[in-house]
């Protein structure tokens, strides 16, 4: 089992990190959070967890060891996969969504893509007591203010239309929304656009 990889940031998009190790490159599928850690990095340690199926071999990679837990929660729920919890984790930090879980707020919980309200009340049910233990502590930052901002370009727009496409969500709505939410705040970061579209969508 692989507990973490350090190395090279060879590529990075806010889908998807690329750590390269003694000339061996891993394909990471990270969360928008962890994206906006390792930005500006040479050198990362990710936390691993290895999905292995009969298809298919694929690596999830977190900043922290308390996302990469919370994720292990997530996906021992029923109904849960990876990549939705990969997509819980990108609309949510770590601490916000301790806090959404221990409060009980599945209207809140539901809104994410791919869960329905029986999901994100099983999720509240089943976790509840467990994320409690874990001492991850609130954050002060409103939610989608923690990223840099930057001014919009071609990159930004790129990115962030590529990152929720990888996410699961439809490309043709994903460009609309994304111009939409440019439009109104050229100076916005890829997180930012990211995480506003996820409320529209």
């Amino acid at each position: 089992m692989i507990e973490y990889l350090r190395g090279i940031l060879d590529e990075l998009t806010p889908a998807q990190a690329t750590v390269e190790c003694h000339g061996v490159g891993y394909l990471l599928n990270i969360s928008l959070n962890t994206y906006s850690a390792l930005q500006g990095k040479g050198e990362v340690r990710l936390f691993v967890y290895e999905s292995i199926r009969e298809d298919a071999w694929v690596l999830f990679g977190f900043a922290t060891k308390e996302e990469r837990e919370l994720f292990l929660q997530l996906i021992s729920v029923s109904g849960i996969g990876g990549n939705t919890a990969r997509t819980i984790l990108s609309a949510y930090s770590p601490a916000e969504l301790c806090d959404i879980i221990m409060n009980g707020n599945d209207k809140i919980l539901k809104t994410v893509k791919g869960l329905g309200a029986k999901t994100a009340q099983r999720i509240i049910v089943e976790l509840r007591d467990k994320v409690a233990t874990l001492g991850i502590a609130p954050k002060t930052l409103p939610l989608g203010e923690e990223g840099g901002t930057q001014a919009f370009n071609k990159q930004v727009h790129d990115d962030a239309v590529d990152a929720l496409r990888a996410l699961g969500y439809p490309p043709a709505p994903v460009a609309k929304v994304v111009k939409a939410i440019l439009k109104d705040d050229p100076n916005a970061s890829v997180e930012r656009v990211i995480k506003m579209a996820f409320k529209m969508l």
